[in-house]
């Protein structure tokens, strides 16, 4: 649940309620579920793996090897845990601007959300994993940027258009609903 494999790739929709808890809950209990996050990435890539598992679990071997690498919890966790801190702060900074309760502050710091955990997740990649990688996709370092660069304009940029939207449409229902608002503010 929460993952949508797409040949070397999973495509992530579970950020999302890491996301609506990173603003109307706090970065505390958006950065808990976002850990939560990260573990079912783990669990995910250790007991299903993709071609790709090895960037998230360090049970899954690097392309040729016979082990994995203890720096695929970085990757797994780290990214994930941002997810349920930043979109807060975003919405924060945005509502210095934005006096009332905008749809807009919800729809960008989904998007912000959203693209924190793309951009996090890869740039680790690049950074901890990028021979392996260019291996399982059979190019040289320069086709990695390219792929790279691709998932982030099309998977990425999808992702994160899909989460402003949802955010956007629960946050403002649930912060409408007045017993729900009123239970949001006596947690924070």
């Amino acid at each position: 649940m929460g993952y949508i494999q797409l040949g070397l790739i999973k495509a992530t929709i579970i950020h999302v309620p890491v996301i609506i808890a990173s603003i109307l809950l706090g970065p505390k209990r958006g950065a808990i579920l976002g850990f939560v996050f990260g573990l079912t990435s783990f669990i995910s890539n250790t007991t299903a793996p993709v071609v790709s598992s090895f960037v998230f679990t360090p049970f899954a071997n690097l392309p040729g090897e016979t082990h994995g690498s203890l720096l695929a919890l970085i990757t797994c966790f780290v990214p994930r845990i941002m997810v349920g801190v930043v979109p807060f702060y975003v919405y924060q900074l945005l509502a210095r601007f934005m006096k009332e309760k905008n749809i807009v502050r919800y729809v960008i710091s989904g998007i912000i959300g959203s693209l924190t955990n793309t951009i996090l997740v890869l740039g680790s990649i690049l950074l901890l994993f990028k021979d392996a990688y260019a291996k399982i996709n059979q190019v040289n370092t320069t086709g990695l940027y390219k792929i790279i660069g691709g998932i982030i304009f099309t998977n990425g940029i999808i992702e994160a258009i899909v989460a402003g939207v949802i955010v956007s449409l629960v946050c403002r229902s649930l912060m409408s609903n007045r017993k729900i608002e009123k239970m949001i503010e006596e947690l924070n």
